[in-house]
């Protein structure tokens, strides 16, 4: 008697993770931010109203601040699964590594998806990811104008929408969204292209889930100062967890002066960059340069050889940098998000930060129309901040 015939099993790849929340980031300062609003999330209150940080204890004498009374660093135990899209930056991947890692530490689970590693990567990364974004209640992101994070929202069924910081984006993204605007970032001059034309309706989907009704809430969780939208909730982002896990950090007897991508993204003329930070390190006696991840190799070496300034490259972002120390008593920058955050990360370690703005004359020619009142506006909204003068540069 011939033997039934086995059935034939097909074989699959292996499924992805599912989990009640799922967050996507691309860069590390957004999975920090998702770390700073998984602890608030386990942490808050049953009615959590908006409130300014905590103050720490005042330094001790010689500079370094006393330890806080109370330490809560025990790992949290949640159904959230960070899913990691990789850029090709290598800077930007070794940060994100390492942010990857303490999230772990955190009891997260985290998932490194190579989404841009050659032509089928995109299309083989939201496949595997389907099931999951319909299964998970909740989804965070870190970057709304992204068109990889816009995609994947076409396919989720979540009711529950947060979007925390990438950084200064988040102040033009909340003021889009409240003018019901195309989502376009602040630096650039608004597109019109024909890829832009094609995304057209993908970036239309994506501004309508980010706008809160009856079947969906939408939530912000930032550090930024910003106005919420009609329905949307906005939570103040404190940097506990940065401040619970780090530090305080012994400071140094000098000043640091943090970098910027204005550059890179053509918004600032690269030698006007220069002058100004050589401007500042010698009005302000600054050693030290904190490059940001996306500043070219280049620029900084001239900033090294001829500015004479120690660069430094984080491997961590600077807000946890900071907290771990050492750092100097004054940290110098430009507009960017860290007049916003640094303050917060470093309350009652007696660092004081202070922001130098942007001269129009340094703006290039094809610097989006909306880049002097944006960065501006970065300065004018930063609180507990000195402001400075726009560096003094010779004539061009």
């Amino acid at each position: 008697m011939e033997a039934a015939a086995t059935p034939v099993r097909r074989l699959r790849g292996p499924k992805a993770p599912t989990a009640d929340t799922l967050a996507f980031v691309e860069s590390p300062v957004q999975l920090l931010n998702v770390l700073e609003w998984a602890h608030h999330t386990a942490h808050r209150p049953p009615h959590h109203p908006a409130h300014h940080p905590p103050e720490e204890p005042r330094p001790l004498r010689d500079g370094v601040p006393r330890q806080p009374t109370h330490r809560d660093i025990t790992p949290l135990a949640t159904d959230l699964l960070v899913v990691v899209l990789a850029p090709h930056d290598p800077m930007t991947r070794g940060q994100l590594r390492r942010m990857a890692e303490l999230a772990r530490d955190q009891g997260h689970r985290v998932r490194w998806q190579e989404a841009r590693g050659g032509p089928g990567a995109p299309v083989g990364t939201i496949g595997s990811l389907a099931r999951p974004l319909r299964r998970a209640r909740r989804i965070v992101i870190g970057d709304p104008f992204s068109r990889y994070v816009q995609l994947l929202l076409t396919i989720t069924r979540a009711r529950e929408l947060v979007v925390v910081d990438d950084g200064t984006a988040t102040m033009e993204f909340v003021s889009q969204l409240a003018r019901g605007e195309r989502l376009v970032r602040w630096h650039r001059h608004g597109g019109g292209g024909a890829c832009d034309l094609l995304f057209a309706p993908v970036s239309a989907s994506t501004r309508r889930m980010l706008t809160p009704n009856n079947r969906r809430s939408v939530q912000v969780f930032t550090a930024m100062p910003v106005e919420a939208p009609p329905g949307v909730t906005v939570t103040p982002n404190d940097f506990a967890w940065t401040r619970a896990t780090y530090g305080p950090p012994r400071l140094t007897r000098g000043t640091d002066l943090v970098g910027t991508s204005l550059v890179e993204t053509g918004v600032v003329d690269p030698e006007r960059y220069l002058d100004a930070v050589a401007a500042l390190a010698d009005a302000h006696g600054a050693t030290r340069y904190f490059a940001h991840r996306r500043e070219h190799t280049d620029k900084l070496r001239r900033i090294s050889t001829e500015l004479g300034l120690e660069v430094v490259r984080p491997e961590l972002p600077l807000e946890l940098v900071a907290r771990r120390g050492p750092i100097g008593r004054t940290v110098l920058s430009f507009p960017s998000t860290v007049v916003h955050t640094l303050p917060l990360a470093l309350a009652g370690t007696g660092v004081g930060v202070a922001v130098c703005d942007i001269d129009p004359a340094w703006l290039t020619e094809n610097a989006s129309p909306r880049a002097e009142g944006f960065l501006s506006g970065v300065t004018g909204t930063a609180r507990g901040v000195q402001r400075l003068p726009h560096a003094p540069l010779p004539a061009p």
